[in-house]
């Protein structure tokens, strides 16, 4: 048997459906989806199979214009995933068309294309009618020489499966780079913080989105096979502090509720969790916050 094995990374404008489309692929919950731009912050990994093939999924933040040190970091790690895979995917929204955002990756990827298979994958064609997909299809592959393109609605499934099995013969072939059981090469203290802070984000979006961070301070395994976990909600104010625990405790508490009840199914066993809220006015310029993130601080300057 010929194995095939490498990286993929999903590139586009925030919102372009790259966490959709992973957790689609991969069939489980790895990356978090949110309605709120620039949720993720770290390189999250996926891993599929597809007949002899294992997919490794890059998932990187998504490009935008930044503004802050936070932003900065997280564009330079896009870029990083993409120069860093064997076969980079970039998704565009059939309804959005070509934004500034998809015109300023389009320049990007003539510096990393070189030598690379680079794809394109039209997504959310549920909302346009195709003759506008025919012209943005033309336009796209007149502006970059695309390898392949794929129309897919990656919240329906439509077309994901001709994607993985193109994704697949595109690999090179080798050894396996994980176990087969082995959905994200995240650690689970990360993946844990993630769950929390996407039940933060829906939970606040207006008030507070990009002002906190989560982080898994502790994790015990517990004798009857549960896993007590410890963490903290850094905000970056005193009132944010109130925002985040809401009337009485209400908002915690619920957000607690949910993110114990997702975590508990993703690990398929009980989780006790519990949640502290810490005031740290200058979390975005600490270098320890950026290694959490799996980002790297030094990305943010300039």
């Amino acid at each position: 048997m010929t194995t095939r094995a490498g990286f993929i990374a999903l590139i586009g404008e925030p919102n372009a459906g790259k966490s959709t489309l992973l957790n689609r692929m991969v069939g489980a919950k790895v990356s978090i989806v949110t309605h709120k731009v620039q949720t993720t912050r770290a390189r999250i990994r996926g891993v599929a199979m597809e007949g002899d093939a294992q997919l490794v999924f890059v998932d990187t933040p998504g490009l935008f214009k930044p503004r802050r040190r936070l932003d900065r970091a997280m564009v330079a790690a896009a870029w990083g995933g993409a120069a860093d895979a064997d076969v980079v995917v970039l998704m565009v929204e059939a309804h959005r068309g070509i934004t500034e955002g998809v015109e300023r990756i389009l320049e990007g990827l003539e510096e990393i294309g070189q030598g690379r298979t680079i794809a394109l994958a039209i997504n959310k064609i549920d909302k346009v009618p195709s003759e506008k997909l025919l012209a943005l299809t033309s336009d796209l592959n007149a502006r970059y020489p695309f390898a392949e393109t794929f129309m897919i609605s990656a919240e329906k499934g439509h077309g994901v499966d001709d994607l993985r099995k193109w994704l697949a013969s595109e690999l090179p072939e080798g050894p396996w780079l994980y176990p087969e059981d082995q959905i994200a090469d995240l650690p689970l203290r990360m993946i844990a913080a993630e769950m929390t802070r996407e039940k933060l984000t829906l939970r606040l979006h207006q008030e507070l989105p990009y002002q906190l961070t989560v982080e898994t301070e502790n994790w015990e395994e517990r004798k009857d096979g549960s896993a007590k976990i410890d963490q903290v909600i850094y905000v970056m104010r005193d009132g944010h502090k109130g925002i985040v625990l809401g009337k009485r405790g209400e908002t915690i508490k619920a957000v607690s509720q949910a993110a114990r009840a997702e975590l508990e199914e993703f690990l398929d066993r009980k989780i006790h969790l519990f949640l502290q809220v810490k005031v740290r006015p200058n979390w975005l310029e600490e270098s320890e916050r950026y290694s959490e993130m799996g980002l790297d601080f030094k990305d943010g300057n300039g």
